[in-house]
């Protein structure tokens, strides 16, 4: 999920926040051998668990098992689909598609915690999502996924400003009763359903909140399946809900197609009561060869990620991909593309790739766009870089979203030399004129190597060697920083989708959110816009695919930058676990997974 801010090709939403903490509080959970214990691992560490600010997809993975939202993903549906979860169904929509009613599930609890009287769980009622929502837009907060609902929820601007003072009633979200929640809206949203299943619409308890400020980052009270015990930067430990409300897996709900999913034992969890594991052992292995001795072992990790050092070892085929015999045997595996992209776009800020009223500069400019564009090489960066796993497509649409076309124009990611010194030539490019470059990364090994790829494609074309510069930062808060202060001529960046919608990725080149907002590239072009608008309050239909569409192809014909890639990712788990991985949009799967 994004944080309204681009991401980093190396690592799906990094974190530049130190973390330091000791267990919050003491396991109540019996250790006894009879428990199941789900020994979890991804690549990198939550830093807070409090809803406002778990922007990361490793925090969401908690905010989600230790909180309800109102709704949730069908855990096997491919393409993704959403299904009621502490709602009792889906919203009720007024037909100028401005108030969205849902009604939620009675007799639901907070977990049992000293934060209530007498430490008892009180029942969850439609005031919690109006006062979680709330908190997003106090300032004292600084929330990360305010963006999501600014200008479009009633009132909420004006809340605000008048103090953020949560006893006042604000006009867009409203409790008729005990049991239903109304939100009114100032223009028609329809990727507002998709938020609410997000870690940032959780419910969360104003007596949690009052009782331990801050350090509720670290002590989350929520309804979910889990209940958080301890959690250091090395592991979160989360123990069964006693309270959760009865939950019952079908196979049907989740959206299960025996072809794809029938090796995986999942049918086998039919009518089984929800979550399926007494204990969870998230462990937080940002090291690669770490995470892959640990998952070889047997009796640590049950999950990893193949890395680039392992593919060869591990595999008997790219593609299609198949394991050697040996780990087929002990191994399941899934081949998955992310839902998100990488890409590298141009700030049209900088002098040399904005938009110019004097034709013939705007013209050059596009040249030089477009002459950068054609240089690019996607085959050597996925053989060098990704081994060949992965699918580079163009324009910046995520295969697998509304608009994403499969038979578009692929002139825009193929390598053409010739063509791009001809642009160079016709619009008076030359060695003598052609501006420093100064390409923008962390100081790494691996972007190091992308600078060196970037700059031997330009020299093919005529680009001077040492006008190629690579812009070094020590952290990656230090790039992000400049990044959104403008001081970039490139952006090498990546994305991964909060929700699967292409407008989730059109939106980083409206006009309007232009730094320090997702649009890092500074596009600003009116007819873009206007067709953006457009589409943005059009619920899903062919028009707005069309619409889509368009907007990609603006995008391509206008150069505005290499795009796009998105990575095969090749996941790994034990063949006594019952699963079927996922770490990107879903969130709320740990309930599902079962130990043998």
């Amino acid at each position: 999920m994004s944080q309204f801010i681009l991401r980093p090709l190396v690592a799906a939403l990094a974190t530049s926040l130190v973390y330091i903490s000791t267990p919050v509080f003491a396991e109540t959970s019996s250790a006894a051998d009879t428990q199941k214990i789900l020994r979890f691992s991804e690549d990198g560490t939550p830093t807070t668990f409090d809803t406002v600010q778990a922007g990361t997809t490793y925090a969401n993975t908690i905010v989600t098992a230790v909180y309800d939202t109102l709704y949730e993903y069908k855990y096997l549906k491919i393409p993704f689909e959403l299904k009621p979860n502490l709602a009792t169904a889906m919203p009720d929509i007024s037909a100028d598609s401005l108030t969205y009613t849902i009604h939620i599930k009675q007799g639901v609890h907070f977990t049992d915690d000293p934060a209530f009287p007498d430490g008892k769980g009180r029942e969850v009622t439609a005031q919690d999502f109006i006062y979680s929502m709330k908190r997003h837009f106090d300032p004292a907060n600084r929330s990360q996924g305010a963006w999501l609902w600014t200008n479009k929820i009633a009132g909420i601007e004006e809340w605000k400003k008048a103090g953020a003072d949560y006893s006042k009633p604000l006009e867009g979200l409203s409790a008729p009763d005990k049991y239903t929640i109304q939100i009114k809206l100032v223009k028609p949203y329809p990727q507002l359903i998709y938020t609410l299943a997000m870690g940032y619409s959780s419910l969360v308890p104003h007596e949690a909140v009052e009782t331990y400020g801050r350090e509720l980052a670290t002590h989350p009270v929520g309804s979910g399946p889990f209940k958080l015990i301890s959690h250091d930067t090395t592991k979160t430990v989360l123990v069964k809900n006693p309270t959760y409300r009865h939950e019952v897996f079908h196979l049907a709900d989740a959206g299960y197609d025996p072809k794809i999913h029938g090796s995986t034992g999942i049918a086998a969890l039919e009518g089984k009561t929800l979550p399926l594991v007494d204990r969870v052992e998230a462990n937080w292995v940002k090291q690669a060869s770490a995470r892959w001795n640990s998952f070889t072992k047997g009796n640590e990790i049950v999950n990893t990620t193949l890395q680039n050092e392992q593919l060869d070892t591990v595999l008997a085929s790219k593609n299609p991909v198949t394991l050697k015999p040996e780990y087929a045997a002990k191994y399941n595996f899934r081949v998955q593309r992310e839902t998100g992209m990488v890409f590298n776009v141009f700030n049209f800020d900088d002098e040399y790739f904005s938009h110019s009223d004097n034709p013939k500069t705007d013209a050059q400019n596009k040249a030089l766009r477009c002459a950068i564009v054609k240089a690019f090489d996607w085959p050597q960066r996925i053989s060098r870089f990704y081994l060949g796993l992965g699918e580079a497509y163009p324009g910046f649409i995520v295969p697998g979203t509304d608009g994403f076309d499969p038979n578009m124009d692929k002139t825009s990611i193929t390598q053409d030399i010739a063509g791009a010194k001809k642009l160079l030539k016709d619009n008076g490019w030359n060695a003598r004129n052609l501006p420093v470059l100064n390409y923008p990364a962390t100081s790494s090994v691996r972007y190091k190597q992308f600078f060196e790829q970037f700059r031997g494609n330009l020299m093919k074309i005529g680009y001077p060697k040492n006008k190629i510069k690579f812009k070094s930062y020590a952290t990656f808060g230090d790039f992000n920083r400049d990044i959104k202060n403008s001081r970039t001529q490139m952006i090498p960046m990546g994305w991964g989708l909060d929700y699967p919608d292409a407008e989730n990725t059109l939106q980083l080149f409206y006009g309007p959110n232009r730094s320090p907002g997702a649009n890092s590239a500074n596009y600003n072009n009116p007819e873009y816009d206007a067709l953006f608008e457009k589409a943005a309050v059009m619920q899903p239909g062919a028009e707005r695919t069309a619409i889509y569409r368009q907007l990609n192809q603006i995008l391509t014909e206008d150069c505005v930058g290499t795009g796009s890639f998105s990575r095969t990712r090749v996941r790994l788990w034990h063949k006594n676990v019952t699963m079927f991985p996922q770490r990107d949009i879903l969130g709320n799967y740990l309930k599902y997974v079962d130990v043998q």
